[in-house]
C-alpha cells in the first residue's frame, strides 16, 4: 500500500521533525537529484498559483518531472469516474497531488491508488500549508512548541481545521477569533485535545501571541457569499492596531492570495514582521521533503 499526505497527522510527529531538518537542508543546497526519473502528477479541480508552482519546482529541482492536469485537460471533466482516473494515474506516475473540493473526493482517489497521494488542498484541510507555516514560524522564532498562534477570521475554513490539527501534534496553543456562524466544527475542536481556545474577539485571541494568521474571508467555491460573509467579519482585520496587542517579536502568516484592506492591511502584509513571503517560498522546500519521503521510503 502506498503511503499518502492526507492530513498532518497521517506522518508521526517525529516524522514531521525528520522532514523539517531535511527542508532546512533542502533550501540551503536548493537542487539535488534525488527524484531523477521520477515523476509527479499534480491534478487541479481548484485552480492555484503557489500549489501549482511550488510543487512543479519542486519535482523539477529534484530531478524529476511535472505533468499538470486540470479539469479541461482529462477525462475528469467530462465525467469519468475518480476511481478509475487515480488506477491510470497510478500506472504512469510515481506520486499525485491533488487539489479539489470535497475532502471525500480526495479520500476517494486514494483508496483506488497504488502510488503516494497529497493533499494540495481540499474543502477541510491544507496540510501542505501548515507545513510552510510551522516551518516558517521555527525559522523565524525556534521551535513552535508551547507558543501561542492567533487565527483570525473563518474557523470553519480549511486552514482553521488544519492550524487546529497541527496545535495538537505540534503542542502549542491555537487561539481563534471567528464570528458566529463560522467558528471551528465541534469535533474538530474535540480531536484538537484543550489545544484551542475559541475567543469572543479578534483583540483577545491576539493578546500576547507569537503568531498571528488570517486568510480570504470567502474561498474558492464560496463567491456568492461574499456580500455575506464581508458583513459577517467586520471588525476582523488583522491591521498594525490588532498587531501592536501581539508580542513585539511576533510575525504575520497569510497563506494568499491576500485581500489586501479587507482580512489584513496592506501595511501589515509589507511590515517588518510579516513573514509572508518567507511562507510562500518554504511550500517548496517543505514538499521537496515531503515528495521525496512519500515517493523513496518504503510504505
Amino acid at each position: 500500500m502506498a503511503r499518502h499526505f492526507l492530513k498532518l497527522s497521517d506522518l508521526t510527529f517525529a516524522e514531521h521533525r525528520a522532514l523539517f531538518l531535511r527542508a532546512a537542508r533542502l533550501k540551503r543546497e536548493r537542487r539535488q537529484n534525488t527524484l531523477a526519473g521520477r515523476t509527479l502528477v499534480c491534478l487541479f479541480e481548484k485552480p492555484s498559483t503557489r500549489t501549482r508552482l511550488s510543487f512543479e519546482a519542486a519535482i523539477h529541482q529534484l530531478g524529476g518531472h511535472a505533468i499538470t492536469i486540470t479539469p479541461g485537460d482529462s477525462q475528469l471533466g467530462r465525467g469519468e469516474p475518480i476511481a478509475d482516473t487515480a488506477r491510470v494515474i497510478s500506472g504512469y506516475a510515481d506520486a499525485v497531488m491533488v487539489r479539489t473540493f470535497a475532502d471525500a473526493r480526495l479520500e476517494e482517489f486514494a483508496r483506488h491508488a497504488t502510488i503516494p497521494v497529497i493533499n494540495g488542498l481540499t474543502d477541510g484541510a491544507h496540510p501542505c500549508q501548515l507545513l510552510a507555516d510551522v516551518f516558517t514560524v521555527e525559522e523565524r522564532l525556534g521551535t513552535v512548541k508551547s507558543r501561542t498562534v492567533a487565527w483570525i477570521g473563518d474557523g470553519s475554513a480549511n486552514m482553521a481545521r488544519s492550524w487546529a490539527e497541527a496545535a495538537a501534534l505540534y503542542d502549542f496553543r491555537l487561539r481563534i477569533a471567528a464570528p458566529e456562524g463560522y467558528r471551528l466544527p465541534p469535533e474538530v475542536l474535540a480531536a484538537a485535545k484543550g489545544h484551542v481556545t475559541e475567543c469572543a474577539t479578534p483583540e483577545e485571541a491576539v493578546e500576547g501571541a507569537h503568531v498571528v494568521t488570517t486568510d480570504v474571508w470567502t474561498s474558492m467555491g464560496q463567491e456568492a457569499e461574499t456580500e455575506r460573509r464581508r458583513h459577517a467579519f467586520q471588525g476582523y482585520c488583522v491591521d498594525a492596531a490588532l498587531l501592536k496587542r501581539a508580542r513585539p517579536e511576533a510575525i504575520v502568516l497569510h497563506c494568499l492570495p491576500a485581500h489586501r484592506g479587507e482580512e489584513i492591511a496592506a501595511e501589515v502584509i509589507d511590515s517588518p514582521q510579516s513573514a509572508i513571503w518567507d511562507e510562500a517560498e518554504n511550500r517548496l522546500h517543505v514538499q521537496k521533503a515531503l515528495l521525496e519521503k512519500l515517493i523513496l521510503e518504503p510504505s
